[in-house]
């Protein structure tokens, strides 16, 4: 069993019981996962753990059987099927090589990030600064491959600088840098009247927050009006709170409101988000926390 294709622990105990069993954790394909729930069907999918947690003192045995059973000779033949469907009909681009497998190599991009996250069995190896994709998941690469490199060509500099050129000529830009230096205040007004509990996982008009202080200082309101019109104080004053987005550990971890807000809860500028949006929520802070792994492993 090579250490790409499944990965386990026995150290992990169930979150509600404390029940002993094993993490698995693999490249998503939904044919994989439908042996597994078969051969598992007690499994259930962790979200704090990012895995599969089978229960039992010896689950992490039964895997390390089940793991050798299924990876030996299925992949090994599927992979000979995705080595002769190339050599039939090979992708020609600058972005990609063939070595054991195929070897993606673009500039940054989320777009790039999220296509090859698609495609079952790609990894990214910090060593090579790339993607590896097995040949086993060629099918998928090529139905991928028109979106990653339109993707990775518009990542490349040139084209980012005249992107930003041309964004510069727009009348609009000006409001945008704006609100742009506004957000990178972290901060946002509330009524002096009903302010935000601290330190817990709270939805705004600004998106998912964590409010971490309550400076006192009274919001100018002009700066309210532009930038936060959904925030009405009534006959409060409004003052700044300083926020950080929350981390996806603290997302997960968060309550969900049973009703959505109502028109009292919209106008105060705060509220507890419902489950709907915490899974939203947690999607993307997951999202955005491997795009900031990956960045730094793309770092020279």
């Amino acid at each position: 069993m090579a250490d790409e294709t499944l990965q386990f622990s026995a150290t992990q105990r169930n979150a509600e019981d404390g029940a002993p069993g094993a993490a698995a954790a693999f490249p998503y394909d939904r044919m994989t996962v439908e042996r597994f729930r078969a051969a598992f069907p007690r499994a259930r999918w962790r979200d704090d753990l990012r895995a599969w947690f089978v229960p039992g003192t010896r689950a992490e045995r039964r895997l390390q059987a089940w793991s050798s059973r299924e990876w030996t000779g299925v992949l090994a033949h599927a992979d000979e099927r995705g080595r002769d469907a190339f050599s039939f009909e090979p992708i020609t681009s600058p972005y990609l090589e063939v070595a054991d497998g195929f070897i993606v190599r673009t500039p940054y991009s989320r777009a790039v990030v999220a296509e090859l996250r698609a495609v079952p069995w790609a990894r990214w190896d910090p060593a090579l600064k790339a993607w590896r994709v097995p040949f086993r998941s060629f099918e998928e690469l090529r139905s991928h491959w028109p979106a990653i490199e339109a993707a990775a060509r518009l990542a490349e500099p040139e084209e980012r600088r005249k992107r930003e050129e041309s964004r510069k000529a727009l009348p609009e830009h000006e409001g945008r840098r704006a609100e742009a230096a506004e957000r990178r205040r972290k901060r946002y007004p509330v009524p002096e009247d009903a302010l935000p509990p601290l330190d817990r996982v709270l939805m705004t008009h600004a998106g998912c927050v964590v409010f971490e202080a309550v400076t006192g200082e009274l919001v100018d309101p002009m700066i309210a009006a532009r930038f936060y019109p959904g925030v009405t104080a009534g006959p409060a004053a409004l003052i700044w709170a300083a926020w950080r987005r929350p981390l996806h550990a603290e997302l997960v971890k968060a309550w969900p409101a049973r009703t959505p807000p109502g028109p009292a809860e919209l106008a105060r500028g705060w509220w507890q988000p419902t489950i709907e949006v915490l899974r939203e929520e947690r999607r993307r802070a997951a999202s955005l926390e491997r795009a900031s792994a990956t960045r730094r492993s793309y770092a020279p």
